[in-house]
């Protein structure tokens, strides 16, 4: 079979397995969908498909009202791989084409912004702008539907530049107008409150695909918190974990809570079709509703939504030592870092001493929430503070830009010169590789690994790992 044939076949069965990982359009309606929609299969004849929603509505379609295709998880692709597109999209969802534009991105990727445009056009068949502007619809829609701030408002804190502009992309994305669409959230039961309120917060469904291990998760989370910072309460199977964040317009605080029957039950995995995919539970308190794109990129890289847990099950599941472990946990993530920085500094001192810092040199929230009073303290203010300490050299170096941690950091390039420096070992770069860079291949620390572990050797140490902690 083609992979056209291939995709089709996806859309024919509903297959969830392929949502966001490319979208199907129907010319004879001017609609596109995620490969799931339940809507009647069109014929095959009529159908194109798209690597990227960007890409259909580039070429006129509009976003499907049933199975709202923006809000499907993001490709795998994107966190594996290292080269220049991996990296322009990763960095594009963390707001950087709204911040600083194209060329903005260019610079941070080392490349000119015509060459960005033509490889990310050439492969994806659409280029920062339009990408950009997709997710700015979605961000709109999100606000549109889930809070009450005016119309005006949501347009800048989605990223547009003009109100103009913010009307005519979202009829353009899905035939309606702003207040029409803020309307339809109402009518399918999204009800919008009168008002956003700083109590309030912003409501989300963050999406993944497949099963999702979430007791791993948020026992790691709840290991590892730093007190003022983060923290996990409620019971088991139902805990939320809070962080605060550091972000380019303002400060936030989050929320993501872990779902009922998430899977500490230990039995073998079931077939792809009964596990369709899910979301957490998230709400997001903002300082700036602008930074909001920003912060649901970090939350998802934290809990690892865009992952492909079919292909890594396949692949670790056929190795007779991992094979008990993937029947046993399915789904098991590998989480990221919310705050790159922060991760790599917590990796080289630990929780204890993480906790110290916090205390001495956060900086202290304008609107404290219960036990969550800091943001951890920025490198520049550790370089200096801790400037005699082991802390020190690393501190300095991610301030300068020694060290680059950001989402389109080039890994090996970090790795390097994290080994250049004074106190950090292979293992806690290994760790600062997989969580702060968001490396799906790093495999355990001295542990000699087989090929066939690639190229997901960071979700084998993590079953490795907790199976030992059992």
């Amino acid at each position: 079979m083609t992979d056209q044939e291939k995709r089709y076949e996806a859309v024919r069965s509903r297959d969830a397995r392929f949502d966001g990982e490319f979208f199907f359009a129907v010319e004879t309606t001017g609609i596109y969908c995620r490969p799931s929609c339940p809507a009647v299969t069109p014929k095959r004849r009529n159908v194109r498909f798209f690597a990227t929603a960007a890409a259909a509505q580039g070429s006129g379609f509009r976003a499907c009202r049933r199975c709202r295709p923006d809000a499907v998880p993001g490709s795998a692709d994107w966190n594996a791989r290292a080269d220049v597109v991996g990296r322009a999209m990763r960095l594009i969802g963390d707001g950087v084409v709204d911040r600083e534009g194209v060329t903005g991105l260019a610079v941070r990727l080392g490349y000119s912004a015509r060459q960005i445009q033509r490889q990310l056009t050439a492969e994806l068949g659409a280029g920062p702008v339009a990408l950009a502007r997709a997710q700015r619809a979605h961000t709109a829609r999100v606000l549109l539907q889930t809070t009450g701030l005016p119309v005006t408002e949501i347009a800048f804190a989605a990223g547009f530049a003009s109100v103009r502009q913010f009307n005519d992309t979202v009829r353009a994305v899905y035939a309606s107008t702003p207040t029409e669409l803020r309307h339809a959230g109402r009518t399918t039961g999204r009800a919008t409150p009168p008002a956003a309120t700083p109590s309030g917060g912003i409501p989300l469904r963050l999406a993944h695909r497949g099963p999702y291990h979430f007791a791993a998760v948020f026992d790691l989370l709840h290991r590892q918190a730093v007190a003022g910072v983060e923290e996990v309460s409620g019971p088991a199977g139902r805990r939320t974990y809070r962080r605060t964040l550091r972000l380019p317009y303002g400060t936030g605080i989050a929320a993501v809570s872990e779902r009922a029957g998430g899977g500490r039950t230990g039995r073998p995995a079931r077939a792809p079709a009964a596990h369709p995919g899910g979301w957490l539970d998230a709400r997001l308190h903002l300082t700036d509703p602008r930074d909001l794109t920003t912060a649901v990129q970090r939350l998802r890289r934290l809990f690892d939504l865009d992952a492909d847990p079919y292909a890594v099950d396949e692949r670790l599941g056929a190795d007779p030592r991992l094979a008990p472990l993937v029947t046993a946990r399915p789904g098991l993530r590998a989480p990221g870092a919310a705050d790159p920085e922060e991760y790599a500094m917590r990796a080289l001192v630990g929780r204890a001493e993480a906790e110290r810092l916090v205390r001495a040199y956060g900086k202290v929230l304008d609107a404290p929430r219960g036990s969550l009073t800091h943001l951890f303290p920025e490198p520049a203010v550790l370089a200096e503070a801790e400037h005699e300490g082991p802390l020190g050299p690393l501190a300095a170096a991610l301030a300068d830009g020694a060290v680059r941690l950001d989402a389109g950091a080039d890994r090996d390039d970090a790795e390097e010169a994290l080994l250049a420096l004074p106190g950090l070992d292979v293992g806690t770069v290994a760790d600062i590789r997989a969580r702060a860079l968001g490396d799906p291949d790093v495999g355990p620390p001295g542990v000699d690994t087989p090929d066939s572990w690639r190229p997901w050797r960071t979700y084998a140490a993590h079953h490795l790992r907790t199976a030992e902690e059992r």
